[in-house]
């Protein structure tokens, strides 16, 4: 059994870490927030006092944070001076590649082994442990980086080398997001032309609009029973969560000069939509806004 710490009990951590906890990984955890420390240990992990204490006789270390400049912060400064010689340490939060390439280098310079592991899925995947994970590591080490995320994963693919797991996370939600709204301006359009959503459904998932933002993640309530649109799109992908994606795919795009116009148009109407009030919601509710029914939120 690995010895394994983990950092960050956010809306993702805390289910990434609870499920690893069940089952029967001896995990130790730390997150600044007192109340998030205190629902992992409810969950079976022990708790640790800081991020330098709780890495230093691991053998994996896992962290989930919100963006690329905690990451770098708690690699540098706590995680890779405290971790003992040859441990794995795998980041799962969602940041840009250049800071996913650093810390992988800053890593395997100081005698570590490092894993950038970006998820797929949302806090109910995370909850069920049935995240996809999109892992950039050296082939070597992809065996162990699947072994450590088995029990919160549907399934655990190597992209590539250092920074490919982020490149495939942000490249992917961008087809999530840039998908999710053609299906919500169908969905709109088809009620104004006087087409019952539930019949425009049936017909457009055995034709060419077929897509998962349509089958499985229906923005339309009813359909499909287990999305979000069916519980006043609460919980799922929060909108905030897919705008930072887009605007970290937008960000690649320039440096990298790649051309991405839907992408860019996806990123504007989330601003929106987040800018009104609703980055908590999940992200399938932008079809209220082209409704106009956003006051029913």
């Amino acid at each position: 059994m690995s010895k394994i710490a983990f950092i960050g009990l956010g809306n993702m951590g805390a289910g990434m870490a609870a499920n690893l906890a069940k089952s029967g990984q001896d995990v130790t955890a730390f997150d600044l927030a007192t109340a998030a420390l205190a629902r992992a240990v409810d969950a079976g992990c022990k708790a640790g006092g800081s991020a330098a204490e709780t890495v230093k006789d691991a053998d994996i270390v896992i962290t989930m944070l919100p963006a690329g400049a905690h990451v770098r912060s708690v690699w540098t400064g706590e995680v890779i001076p405290n971790a003992r010689p040859g441990a794995l340490l795998i980041d799962c939060s969602t940041i840009d590649v250049d800071s996913a390439r650093a810390v992988a280098k800053a890593a395997t310079d100081a005698g570590l082994r490092a894993a950038d592991a970006p998820v797929s899925g949302g806090i109910m995947a995370a909850d069920a442990g049935t995240l996809a994970f999109m892992v950039g590591c050296e082939e070597g080490d992809f065996a162990e980086v699947d072994a450590a995320l088995r029990p919160m994963a549907r399934v655990v693919i190597h992209a590539g080398a250092a920074g490919a797991g982020q490149a495939a996370k942000i490249c992917n939600n961008m087809v999530l997001g840039v998908s999710m709204l053609g299906i919500c301006e169908a969905f709109a359009l088809a009620e104004k032309l006087g087409l019952e959503p539930e019949r425009f459904f049936e017909i457009a998932s055995k034709s060419s609009g077929q897509c998962w933002s349509l089958t499985t993640y229906c923005p339309w309530p009813g359909p499909v029973p287990t999305a979000p649109s069916n519980r006043n799109y609460e919980g799922g992908f929060l909108t905030a969560l897919m705008l930072k994606d887009l605007k970290l795919a937008q960000e690649a795009a320039a440096r990298s000069g790649a051309t991405t116009p839907m992408g860019a148009q996806a990123e504007a109407l989330y601003a929106m939509f987040d800018g009104l009030g609703f980055g908590q919601k999940d992200f399938s509710a932008v079809l209220q806004l082209m409704r106009g029914k956003l006051s029913e939120l």
